[in-house]
């Protein structure tokens, strides 16, 4: 299978509404890994990293998200696998 990581910005009413909980159970779910977290902007910014097909179904799930958020835009970077998480303690959430 081939390999994909992701960076996903994710604009509109998604911090206070449970969406960074909401993608890591999608991604646990779709064996994808990576990290999600809060911007001070209001974005939510999120890398997943795993088989093409289980990402792309996080982006689309990404795209509807939670009940309780309103998505206003969402921008994908896509990114050379590396396979390198050496960063992840920064993050807020690791999944």
């Amino acid at each position: 299978m081939t390999k994909k990581r992701i960076y996903l910005f994710i604009r509109g009413k998604v911090q206070g509404v449970f969406f960074r909980q909401a993608i890591k159970v999608v991604a646990k779910k779709n064996n994808i890994t990576g990290w999600v977290r809060n911007l001070d902007d209001g974005r939510v910014e999120a890398l997943l990293e795993g088989d093409s097909e289980s990402v792309n179904t996080v982006v689309e799930w990404s795209n509807i998200g939670p009940a309780n958020h309103a998505l206003m835009r969402l921008k994908l970077k896509l990114k050379n696998l590396k396979m390198n998480f050496y960063l992840l303690k920064f993050c807020t959430d690791i999944f």
